[in-house]
This record gives structure tokens, C-alpha cells and sequence, in this order.
């Protein structure tokens, strides 16, 4: 008797399915492959926390407010030497940036806060950190005598991009981008990227743009007295923040309105306000304070300083979106004070800025906005408060500002700032 079992021939499979299991394979090999070569070499971003101590010299710049002359002076050196080490090391191709954060108090000197950028391929990361800190600790043996830098002190640490932009957010007159400044004029002006200019603030009322402002803290901005003159109900009045007028990264309502004691409507002399808000805002990469300066410092004739705002194009002309950016120069009162320029109606208390050819201004609408002066290390202060002038970028007629040094004391006594 035979048995009938299965035939043991093999059907071959069809050339159709042979071909798709290749290309799947093929895919898959592919994939794989990819994701190994991003791994190995493709570059990304790594951000991280250094620190060291400084003996026998106390430092306290929390990066809170302005600092002293002498802490901008260190900080200079640091991240000038910093920056220059490393762009002539074996990690020039990886290094993007470097700064100072902090100087503060500690034991018997001070201790230094840093801020580091680099770009590598993930599989780099170990043997970059251990690099980083060699480079570090050659900076400060070379410095022991003019910092007193403790070389074996330094600590370095891998932090998330959240944290980097947390240790800076909190600090005052640092950018989110530092864009080149064309001298383009604000009137028929140059379109400010998003975080350039992250203090400066649209003054709303009853929902429309009315004035700029400038975030001098988590509660309080500067202003023009002149905006409210006839508009002092602070419930009409809402604060934006974020380079879109219509569109902001962050609103806040007002809470009260503080004039300077000695202005009165119509009038250009003490110019300045506070504005408080009702509730204070979070500083974000978008959200950050200028930093007010010192009572003593000094511009001088021809120094570049910045006015932004929201105001019209050309006199009379159109709002734009976008905030508007300028680069202008410092005038000497004296010059802007000549019998075929302003004739003597700038006082000690205002600040002349622009081109005497015309070829930058505020315009209307920018009021209350910011004139802000870069330090030595890229460091903003508000220095100004659009004020006045006679037309918008006439030859001869440059703009005015508020004088914010001539008004320290005042500030402080209003804010404790």
C-alpha cells in the first residue's frame, strides 16, 4: 500500500516577490546605515556650565544689573582670552561661543560663572569634555597672576539648551541673536529678527499700538511721560512683548503709571515714566530686561547706539508689523543746540542721536522706545527714551531722547533698581 504524502519539491517563490524582499532589506540596511554615519559624524549642538575661583579679590556682578567698570574689565579679558585659546586649539572647527555669566563673592575672592558652546558628533562627546576642561585649565594657569584664577578649581558640566538660555535670560542687555545693524533708518526702516531686541515693548492702548517702552525688570519698563499725558487710565492700557506688534510672545496689563514730578503736558522737559505691571513677567530667550547704566557713564560724540520701535514708516505713513531697527550716532548737544539745527532747545537732561545729513530717526509712534548702547562686550544698556524732534529724518534735525542717566536717582527712588 503507498501512502500519498506531501511532495517534497519546492515551488520557487515569483521574481516580483524576490525583488521586494531585496528592496526591504535594501531599506532597511539603508536606514541603518544612515543613522549610524548621523551618529559618527553629523554635528550637534552641546552646551556647558563652567566655574572657577578668583582668590583674594571680591567680585558681585550677578549679571542683574549693570556692572562696575572693573568687573566689565575681567570679564572682557576672560572671554576675550577664553575665545582666543580656543579658536587656536585642536577644537577650533567645534567651538561656537563662549562667556561670562557671573562673578559673585566666594570664600576669600570670587567665583566665575561660564557659559560654553560646541559643536560635535555625538560619538566625540566624552573625550570633547575632557578637552574643554585641559583647554580650560591652561587658561587659568596662564592667567594665575594678572586674574588670580585657581586652576584647579574649574568644574565643567553638560547642561540642556533650556538651561543655557536659563543662565542668560535672567541677565540684562544680552541678546537672543546678535544680527548685524545696517544704518538703515526706522523710517522705510529694517525688519528686527525675533529676539534681537527682547526689552523692547508695545505700549497698547485700548488694543492698538500707541508708544514703545523698555523692560527695565520683571515688573517695571521705562517710558515717555508724554504717551500718557492724555491717556493716564492704566486699565486702558496693555503691555506686548515679542518682534510681531499683533502677534506677541507675551502680554501683560498695567497696574499704575508713574510720571516724573517736574513734567507737565504739552512739554518735552523730564520726559519719563514708569509703567508697573500687574504681574510680573517670566524672562524667556524672547523676554529679557535692558540693563539701566551707571549715573556716571559717559557717550561721546559719534558713539553708535540703537533706537528701535513700532513707529510710522515715514511722517504721517503707515505702522509697520515688524519691529523697526536703527543704527544712529550720538550728536553732541552743542551741535544738535546750533542756531540751523534745534537753537538751544536741548537741555542737559536729553541726548541727541541720528545723522545731521537726516539719514536715520524715530518717527511717530516710537515714543517711549528704547536708545540702546552696546558696552564692550556686547552688553546693552538703555541710555535713551524717544522723546521729540521736528519731522521725522529732516537734515538738521536729528532726534531727542530723554537723558536716562540724568534720571538714575529718580529711577531708584521709584523701584529700588
Amino acid at each position: 500500500m503507498y501512502r500519498h504524502g506531501i511532495s517534497s519539491e519546492r515551488r520557487s517563490r515569483p521574481l516580483w516577490m524576490m525583488v521586494l524582499i531585496f528592496l526591504g532589506v535594501m531599506a532597511i540596511l539603508g536606514v541603518t546605515i544612515g543613522l549610524l554615519v548621523h551618529f559618527l559624524a553629523v554635528g550637534k549642538t552641546y552646551y556647558y556650565q563652567g566655574d572657577f575661583h578668583i582668590s583674594g579679590v571680591t567680585y558681585n556682578d550677578s549679571c542683574e544689573n549693570a556692572a562696575s567698570q572693573a568687573s566689565t574689565d575681567l570679564n572682557k579679558d576672560i572671554e576675550t582670552k577664553m575665545s582666543d585659546a580656543f579658536q587656536n586649539s585642536s577644537l577650533y572647527k567645534e567651538y561656537t561661543n563662549s562667556q561670562v555669566i557671573k562673578l559673585l563673592p566666594y570664600l576669600s575672592g570670587s567665583s566665575v560663572q561660564l557659559q560654553l558652546t560646541f559643536k560635535f558628533p555625538p560619538a566625540k562627546r566624552d573625550r570633547m569634555k575632557t578637552e574643554i576642561e585641559a583647554i580650560l585649565h591652561q587658561i587659568l594657569k596662564d592667567n594665575m597672576a594678572s586674574w588670580n584664577a585657581v586652576p584647579t578649581s574649574i568644574k565643567l558640566i553638560e547642561i540642556s539648551k533650556a538651561d543655557a538660555e536659563m543662565l542668560t535670560n535672567n541677565c540684562c542687555g544680552r541678546r537672543l541673536t546678535n544680527s548685524i545693524i545696517a544704518g538703515n533708518r526706522i523710517v522705510n526702516g529694517k525688519n528686527a529678527l525675533a529676539g534681537a531686541w527682547p526689552w523692547q515693548a508695545s505700549m497698547q492702548w485700548k488694543g492698538q499700538h500707541h508708544c514703545g517702552a523698555s523692560l527695565i525688570s520683571s515688573r517695571w519698563l521705562l517710558s515717555a511721560a508724554h504717551c500718557f499725558s492724555k491717556k493716564n487710565n492704566s486699565e486702558d492700557w496693555t503691555v506686548n512683548f515679542g518682534a510681531i506688534v499683533n502677534r506677541p510672545h507675551m502680554t501683560r496689563k498695567v497696574q499704575n503709571i508713574i510720571f516724573h514730578e517736574n513734567y507737565s503736558k504739552p512739554g518735552v522737559h523730564d520726559d519719563i515714566a514708569l509703567v508697573q505691571l500687574a504681574e510680573e513677567v517670566s524672562f524667556t530667550k524672547y523676554v529679557r530686561r535692558i540693563c539701566l547704566p551707571e549715573a556716571k557713564m559717559k557717550l561721546s560724540d559719534n558713539d553708535s547706539v540703537v533706537v528701535t520701535g513700532w513707529g510710522t514708516l515715514y511722517m504721517n505713513g503707515p505702522l509697520p508689523v515688524i519691529l523697526q531697527q536703527a543704527s544712529v550716532k550720538i550728536i553732541d548737544n552743542k551741535v544738535c543746540n546750533a542756531p540751523h539745527a534745534l537753537a538751544g532747545l536741548v537741555t542737559d537732561t536729553m541726548l541727541c542721536a541720528g545723522f545731521m545729513s537726516g539719514e536715520a530717526d524715530a518717527c511717530q509712534n516710537d515714543s517711549g522706545g528704547p536708545l540702546a548702547y552696546p558696552d564692550s562686550r556686547n552688553i546693552w544698556h538703555l541710555v535713551g527714551i524717544v522723546s521729540w524732534g521736528e519731522g521725522c529724518g529732516k537734515k538738521n534735525k536729528p532726534g531727542v531722547y530723554t537723558r536716562v542717566t540724568a534720571y538714575r536717582d529718580w529711577i531708584t527712588s521709584k523701584t529700588g533698581l
